[in-house]
Order: C-alpha cells, then sequence, then structure tokens
C-alpha cells in the first residue's frame, strides 16, 4: 500500500484534491469522518466527551451537538487539548484498523486537517499539503460554510501555521489560484505519485 497523507489549512481545497485523486484511483480516509464516527452514538468516545464537558454537549436525541462542543472548545485552547486528548488516539485507533483492509496495491490518501498538530504518525509515503492566503479561507469559511468572522478567524487560529505544514510536507500544492489550475497541477502530482507507488512496488 503507498499512502498519502494530505493536509492543510481549514478551507484550503484538501477535498478538492483528495476528489480529485479518488477519481485517479485512489482511496480516501477523511479523519473527519473517522472523528464522527468515534464519537457517533452510545460510542466509548462520546462517552469521555460527556464525562469531560458536561451533557450539556449532547441533542435531545443523546447524540453529539457538535455546533455546542465546537462553539467551547474553539472559545478555549485548554479545553480543545482536552477534546484532542480523547479524540486523537481514537481517531489513530480506528484509522489503522481502516488501513489494514486496504489491498498491497493500493494508493491511499488520508485526508487529515491535523496531521501535524495531532503528531499523526501513521506510515507516510508522501505527505502533501494544500495551502491558500487566509483572506482566501475566511472568504471560504464565511460565505460558503455560513460562519461568522470571529468565528473563522478562530478555526485558523488553532490550527497550526502554514509555514509548521509546510516544513512537514513533501509537496505543496498552491489553492490560491483558480480550481482549474488546482486541478491541474493535482493531476500533475498524481501522475508522480502513481511513478513512485510503481517504484516502491518495484514495478
Amino acid at each position: 500500500m503507498y499512502l498519502i497523507g494530505l493536509t492543510g489549512g481549514i478551507a484550503a481545497g484538501k477535498s478538492t484534491v483528495a476528489k480529485r485523486w479518488v477519481e485517479h484511483g485512489a482511496f480516501e480516509i477523511d479523519a473527519d469522518d473517522v472523528a464522527r464516527e468515534v464519537v457517533q452514538l452510545k460510542s466509548r468516545g462520546l462517552s469521555q466527551v460527556v464525562q469531560a464537558f458536561g451533557s450539556d454537549v449532547l441533542s435531545d436525541s443523546g447524540e453529539l451537538n457538535r455546533s455546542v462542543l465546537a462553539k467551547i472548545v474553539f472559545e478555549s485552547p485548554e479545553k480543545r487539548l482536552l477534546l484532542n486528548s480523547i479524540l486523537h488516539p481514537l481517531i489513530k485507533e480506528r484509522t489503522k484498523q481502516l488501513l489494514s483492509e486496504f489491498a498491497s496495491d493500493a494508493i491511499v490518501v488520508y485526508n487529515v486537517p491535523l496531521l501535524v498538530e495531532a503528531a499523526v504518525d501513521h506510515d507516510f509515503d508522501l505527505v502533501v499539503t494544500v495551502e491558500a492566503p487566509e483572506e482566501a479561507q475566511i472568504k471560504r469559511l464565511t460565505e460558503i460554510r455560513g460562519l461568522s468572522l470571529s468565528e473563522a478567524q478562530s478555526r485558523i487560529a488553532s490550527q497550526a501555521k502554514p509555514v509548521e505544514r509546510a516544513a512537514r510536507a513533501d509537496r505543496i500544492l498552491n489553492s490560491n489560484q483558480d480550481v482549474a489550475l488546482l486541478l491541474r497541477d493535482a493531476d500533475k502530482l498524481w501522475r508522480e505519485i502513481e511513478g513512485l507507488a510503481s517504484m516502491a512496488r518495484g514495478q
């Protein structure tokens, strides 16, 4: 298996790149999906979150109210660290299970926003970060995702700096351009990835 760690700032274009690579034949694991899975109803993760933050983070149906929890943790670095200390080990454990299910010749993209922050240490063959200027991130978060300006700024500030992600990455994709150009660059990198994966398999 050839494993790619795909990261980048919030609303920088990671999902666009991941979707393109899936179209080319890659398999994707989305860390956000895994994070939701480990706190689903009656899960060990949800129980731990409630123990740490109280029942106010639950909806009337007993499920996690993600918007309430997000408001709590993005207003407090200490509480964000507490949440991460609960979620990251569970996400890592579940991701390892998912990775073990792929065929040996698969190219897998692990789409993980907090690769740097969570010190994600899966056995990556290549790490790629997708970067956009903060102004573009804020515009996407407020106009497309409906966040307020302060919410957008808070979420960007909670993540690693672009220079920190760049230091961890083997390749950088620039999404400060038209989507068609980003996809062109993603296609070019994909062709390189196919070659690297073939070399790794000894072909």
